[in-house]
């Protein structure tokens, strides 16, 4: 029997992205420009229009050279472009080679071959890896994302002559380094800036488009839905409401399919423990512990004797713990806790996460955790961290804040945004 192979399902393109897909022909009059930025909101086919884009334009200026894409994480890249980008290569008469072991992907076409490397731009050693190499071009998917050295350092490696550069984004703040040594130098650098907004993505629906504006608010609608670089202000979790979201413990549900715990571990900081029952897909803070170590101070087998006694009788599926709490997670397994991972500790994706959850009714919490429910009021932006282009929260008030994170993050998933085109 033949597997059928999976095909790309092609929708009219928009106005916007036959921009996208025209701008470096000879008969554009903005051929020559060095290259083009396009940013603003999630969903509004950004990415489509500029990896095949990109590809196309490689293909019919080259032969035989290399040229880089990089997304924060070359998994992230595979997931979210390389996966669609080679089916709309094959739909479109390319012949695709896919060498996973060395990230590199050869394409032809009517004897045209050229080489495409795959890289991360996840932290500031990345900017190591793209070193040595020769481009006739680079693109950049969720180059927001990505930090500055890298960016500089693969445009810097882009050295063939017609060579040009590609970069795709949802904001971030006003003060981020690429919106300021960029989108607003596009004059002075030679690039052209296209703003995307979710009508520009022909192939989505009304109700499908409402369904996104209504998941997010603040700080989040305005970067993800409406595609500003908007400035983040004040409280956090901005969407949450005592009337919508906690619930007293007689009207919490009797029974959950699944028990996990957050930990986030302090030394002469807060400790804090987060139980949550899981139930259609939802998730139930139901009971916390918080143990402030400022005036009364316990050793980490203190802190792991009362973990076990916090979760004593309850089946937990897993326990979410703050990475850097080595000595406390070898403390648990002594006691024979286990189910222990590890927590995901990027803060500004958690805090996505746990935004959509709050905004989406899929997290309550229970009146009893007092602490928790203070800390959702008083979980504010860092206006320091902003003024040098970073989302940041304030380190105070945040213990609960971070464990919630963790569970929230792992368990509903990451922030929607990254499971779509953007």
């Amino acid at each position: 029997m033949k597997i059928k192979k999976p095909k790309f399902n092609w929708h009219p393109f928009s106005d916007k992205q036959k921009q996208v897909l025209a701008w470096w022909k000879k008969e554009s009059a903005v051929h020559d420009m060095d290259g083009i930025i396009a940013d603003g909101a999630i969903r509004s086919g950004k990415t489509v229009s500029m990896s095949l884009s990109y590809v196309m334009w490689a293909m019919e200026t080259f032969q035989g050279q290399n040229f880089g894409m990089a997304g924060k994480t070359i998994g992230s890249f595979r997931r979210n472009v390389l996966f669609w980008l080679k089916l709309m290569l094959v739909s479109r008469g390319y012949k695709v080679k896919d060498a996973r072991a060395d990230n590199m992907v050869t394409v032809t076409k009517k004897g045209v071959e050229n080489y495409f490397y795959i890289f991360g731009g996840k932290d500031e050693r990345s900017q190591d890896l793209i070193q040595g190499i020769t481009l006739a071009g680079m693109f950049f998917d969720e180059v927001a994302l990505m930090p500055e050295s890298f960016v500089n350092q693969a445009t810097g490696r882009c050295s063939v002559d017609g060579s040009k550069f590609w970069f795709n984004c949802n904001p971030d703040g006003p003060y981020h380094w690429f919106k300021t040594n960029w989108i607003d130098k596009v004059a002075e650098k030679k690039l052209i800036h296209l703003h995307f907004t979710m009508n520009d993505n022909l192939s989505l629906s009304e109700r499908i488009k409402e369904r996104y504006r209504s998941m997010y608010s603040g700080v989040f609608f305005k970067r993800y839905i409406l595609g500003l670089w908007a400035m983040a202000e004040g409280v956090i979790y901005d969407m949450f409401d005592e009337s919508d979201h906690v619930i007293v413990p007689g009207n919490l549900p009797a029974e959950y399919v699944k028990y996990y715990v957050g930990v986030d571990y302090g030394h002469t900081n807060a400790t804090v423990f987060l139980l949550f029952g899981e139930l259609d897909k939802k998730l139930y803070l139901i009971k916390e512990y918080y143990h402030s170590g400022v005036s009364d101070a316990k050793a980490p087998s203190d802190y792991a004797r009362d973990f076990v006694e916090f979760i004593t009788g309850i089946d937990i599926k897993k326990i979410f713990v703050d990475p850097s709490a080595k000595g406390f997670i070898t403390e648990l397994k002594k006691l024979g806790v286990r189910r222990i991972e590890e927590a995901d500790n990027e803060v500004l994706p958690g805090i996505e996460s746990v935004a959509v959850a709050i905004k989406e009714k899929q997290l309550f919490v229970s009146s009893l955790c007092s602490e928790t429910i203070k800390e959702f009021f008083s979980y504010i932006w860092d206006p320091k961290a902003q003024d040098r282009g970073d989302d940041k929260p304030i380190k105070k008030h945040d213990h609960a804040m971070d464990a919630l994170r963790y569970v929230i993050h792992e368990v509903l998933g990451k922030p929607r945004r990254s499971k779509f085109f953007t």
